[in-house]
């Protein structure tokens, strides 16, 4: 009674020892409200209990126990509720103090009672034992805590998360998102490759771990949700197909459960914020903005615009674009290496890419994310400045047109692909005009020019001939093998293909161009 004070802010109040089946009150209890202590304590019947004194908002009393009988009682009050720590100590004193009753009386029968003594030696070391199991406890829940705080301080995120599980449990852990797939894994075991998820099964997994309280056993796994403010984010698991998890294994799945859950939410705060700042970015540079101000905002988010960059614009018929299809499409861009910023329209996504994608991998890509092929991708000439990106969205928006108006609606389109479509339609200047004629006969101009030669005129009348062998030669007062000779060396020099029906159109439409509409110049 006088180490109470000792364990916290206590008063020992009373004390009582058991003898002859009866509760003996020590010489030291206090006169004042014994009578009503006496007779709770003889209420409470061998069990703990609160005890009211005048004066004190705090009383217990504590049974002095045994193998198995009581010993006394200690009746301990306070002038405030203690803390966990204070009434850990306590509660270590009181065992101790019990134990120390057991021997005093284990001592006193000693000669008589020799097989009583090792029984009580037993019970002091049983509670030895479970003194320290209560020590080790503690140390462990305090190096999970250290462990998993200074995880979540450095901000290392799923990966550093794992890692302190693992090293924790021995057990492999891992990280999934909230549609089964794998974000992070430590330990050994990994699958090569991770078993593809299946969404209904995913789902009522999810609902199953969602209505328990804590982690709960699928099959080999143990397993916990993270729901920051109760929006699941992903699963945190053991892998433990030998059942080896512990309470110590599953009060680390716990902490590192809380302590991710506060990291992706964290993680996931910045990423909207980034998310806006591309969006705007985007949103400006697709209308026009000026050149500097776009040089550095795209740096202070870490986009290169300096680079060639290609307008891309997604549409799919059965999915509404909202945040999540877009979503989608950032994170498939994102999984095939292009770099770029990303914003949506009411009926469409635009990614601004600073490279050309490749040929039908995002439209493949997509289609396996969204479970259908009903989509289209139109795709801008390379854009070498800022200044050209509207031109570029355009751009892209008639290539998503022809495509969608073809027989073969769904896929990719690709501007510079087009041939004659670059030209039809609103909005063309001399330029797209000019780009046309130079990419299919600008070959043939060169060589007139540095030749002196007809080589561009003698296609021209070949075509106003219709073709014909005959009327083209008489019209340019040459042999008719001088036409076929000619003719030869066009193809040889342009690279097209005369009787390739989609060669012969773009080739035709380019000699008038040139003839009429930019006067037939250089």
């Amino acid at each position: 009674m006088a180490h109470v004070a000792a364990a916290g802010p206590y008063s020992a109040e009373a004390g009582y020892v058991e003898m002859g089946g009866d509760l003996v009150p020590t010489p030291t209890n206090g006169r004042m409200h014994a009578s009503a202590v006496d007779r709770r304590v003889r209420e409470l019947a061998g069990h703990d209990g609160p005890v009211t004194v005048r004066g004190r908002p705090w009383g217990r009393a504590f049974g002095l126990r045994g193998l198995q009988r009581l010993h006394g009682y200690l009746v301990v009050t306070s002038d405030s509720e203690p803390t966990e720590e204070e009434r850990f100590l306590l509660a270590t004193l009181v065992r101790h103090t019990a134990a120390a009753l057991s021997l005093a009386f284990a001592h006193r029968r000693q000669r008589d009672y020799s097989v009583e003594l090792h029984r009580v030696r037993q019970e002091r070391t049983a509670l030895q034992r479970q003194l320290i199991s209560i020590v080790a406890e503690q140390a462990y829940q305090r190096a999970v805590h250290t462990l998993l705080t200074d995880v979540a301080t450095v901000g290392g995120g799923e990966e550093a998360v794992t890692r302190a599980l693992h090293s924790l449990t021995g057990l492999p852990a891992l990280v999934e998102d909230r549609f089964g797939r794998l974000r992070s894994w430590s330990g050994p075991s990994r699958p090569d490759p991770y078993p593809e998820p299946d969404p209904g099964r995913q789902e009522e997994m999810l609902q199953a771990v969602a209505r328990q309280a804590g982690p709960i056993r699928v099959k080999d796994r143990l397993i916990t949700l993270v729901r920051p403010h109760g929006e699941i984010l992903g699963v945190l698991a053991l892998i433990d197909a030998g059942g080896e998890a512990d309470e110590h294994a599953v009060l680390a799945l716990e902490h590192a459960a809380t302590s991710l859950a506060l990291e992706l939410a964290h993680l996931r705060r910045l990423a909207e914020v980034e998310l806006r700042l591309h969006r705007e970015l985007a949103d400006d540079l697709l209308a026009g903005t000026d050149t500097a101000s776009a040089y550095a905002r795209s740096e202070a988010i870490g986009h290169d615009l300096h680079r060639r960059h290609f307008i891309v614009v997604v549409r799919w018929s059965n999915r509404t674009t909202d945040g999540s299809f877009a979503e989608t499409v950032g994170r498939v861009a994102t999984a095939l290496g292009m770099r770029s910023l990303l914003t949506r329209r009411s009926d469409h996504v635009v990614l601004v890419a600073d490279a050309r994608p490749r040929a039908r991998a995002l439209y493949e890509a997509l289609a396996v994310e969204t479970g259908t092929h009903s989509g289209v991708i139109g795709v801008s000439a390379p854009c070498d400045s800022p200044n050209g990106i509207p031109r570029g969205y355009q751009e892209a928006q008639r290539a998503l047109e022809v495509r969608r108006q073809s027989r073969e609606g769904y896929g990719t389109t690709f501007f510079d692909e087009l041939g004659l479509y670059r030209i039809l339609g609103p909005g063309n200047d001399y330029r797209q005009l000019e780009a046309f004629v130079h990419e299919w006969i600008g070959q043939l101009i060169d060589y007139d020019s540095r030749h002196h030669a007809t080589m561009v005129d003698t296609l021209t009348r070949y075509f106003d001939c219709g073709g014909n062998y005959d009327e083209t030669a008489a019209s340019l007062a040459i042999h008719r093998s001088t036409l076929r000779y000619r003719l030869q060396r066009i193809r040889d020099i342009s690279g097209n293909d005369l009787a390739n029906v989609e060669d012969r159109l773009n080739l035709q439409v380019a000699t008038r161009v040139w003839k009429i509409v930019l006067g037939g110049s250089g």
